[in-house]
């Protein structure tokens, strides 16, 4: 059984690949290149999401945070055990980082959820990933696509469509992002502005949804 269309993301993500320099000279700040193993690594990710939305497993769990970091290992190096072997310092440094930054590591975004469950899922998936951008990021590298990861898997665990870049909304996510990145998250003037940041990628992520990246109930009887 499968909750998100993984050939439907494959498409999205290969059109998206083909039109990336274009829409990169456009952007705030440029991006990498979308090259064949950052699309590789992405379909990973996502095959990962839809397995944990599947398995019913909540990765804001005590006890399966783990899962997080996976995610991230996934958009960085992919699932080939060679590949993550070469870069096992850098897996290993994140994963310090990931549980013992002050003020910005994973204790931060718990607590955070933790206030905000009555909040549309909309609202905590856009609140979830700026916390994961703002400064101290969470991650050393990949916070943008491991951040686009979560929020998938947040939005398919309540039967909603997994964000995904294409060439319609690229602009629309790096440019905000590029903010978010740029922000501190405890300082005062960030604390004033994190609820209309939130409201409005909220909004965001809501009007853009692509049913077609959801398998319908109909399509996992068949």
């Amino acid at each position: 059984m499968s909750a998100i269309n993984l050939v439907a993301i494959e498409s999205a993500l290969r059109e998206l690949q083909k039109v990336f320099p274009e829409i990169n000279q456009s952007l705030f700040d440029r991006r990498d290149p979308l090259d064949n193993d950052v699309v590789s690594n992405m379909l990973d990710g996502y095959a990962m999401v839809d397995r944990l939305v599947c398995d019913d497993i909540d990765i804001f769990a005590m006890g399966q945070l783990h899962y997080w970091l996976e995610l991230n290992a996934a958009v960085l190096c992919g699932l080939e055990a060679s590949v993550r072997t070469r870069h096992h310092r850098l897996i290993e440094a994140t994963e310090t980082r990931f549980y013992e930054q002050p003020d910005g590591g994973i204790r931060e975004i718990m607590d955070w959820c933790a206030l905000k469950e009555d909040k549309s899922v909309w609202r905590r998936a856009a609140g979830v990933y700026i916390r994961i951008l703002s400064e101290p990021q969470l991650f050393i590298e990949g916070n943008h696509r491991t951040g686009a990861l979560i929020m998938s898997y947040l939005l398919a665990r309540e039967g909603r469509a997994p964000f995904v870049l294409t060439e319609d909304n690229a602009r629309e996510y790096f440019n905000p992002s590029s903010v978010f990145k740029k922000s501190k998250k405890h300082t005062l003037v960030m604390r004033f502005k994190m609820p209309g940041l939130t409201r409005a990628f909220a909004d965001y992520l809501e009007h853009q949804t692509n049913n077609a990246f959801l398998v319908s109930a109909e399509s996992s009887e068949a």
